[in-house]
């Protein structure tokens, strides 16, 4: 039984396709996309110079296109906050005297005990107020 070289390609993009699956590396989906051009080009005639040429600048074409612009769009990402981190920051109404030992402040649509961070400040009911921290159940504002 003689295979056509371009079945072979197809088979080897079929091989480099199972590794994208199981370890989610991109540049093996790459390889796969330069084995099926290298594939179309065995399927025009062309020669195994002209085959592995084509499989090997499309390869190393877009690994050196795609991986930049993934790695771009990978780090301008931000993790989205979610807890007690998504309420770092944010504003709040002060609702009973919040001073360096107690307080009441309304955060989130949630009535939450509050702190001064500073010592001396002291902060009356009515007050906007930023949230610093979150110490356990405690609010620590200023």
């Amino acid at each position: 039984m003689d295979i056509d070289a371009w079945v072979w390609w197809l088979i080897g993009a079929v091989g480099l396709g199972i590794p994208l699956v199981l370890t989610a590396m991109p540049e093996f989906g790459m390889f796969a996309v330069g084995a099926v051009a290298a594939s179309a080009v065995a399927a025009l005639g062309g020669g195994i110079v002209a085959q592995v040429l084509v499989f090997v600048l499309v390869s190393v074409a877009l690994i050196a296109v795609v991986r930049p612009i993934a790695a771009r769009h990978r780090a301008g990402q931000t993790g989205q906050a979610s807890g007690i981190d998504a309420l770092k920051g944010r504003q709040a109404v002060v609702l009973e005297r919040v001073s360096a030992d107690s307080g009441r402040i309304k955060l989130a649509g949630e009535v939450w005990s509050a702190r001064s961070l500073d010592a001396d400040q002291v902060f009356e009911p009515g007050t906007q107020v930023d949230v610093v921290d979150i110490d356990g159940a405690t609010a620590v504002v200023m």
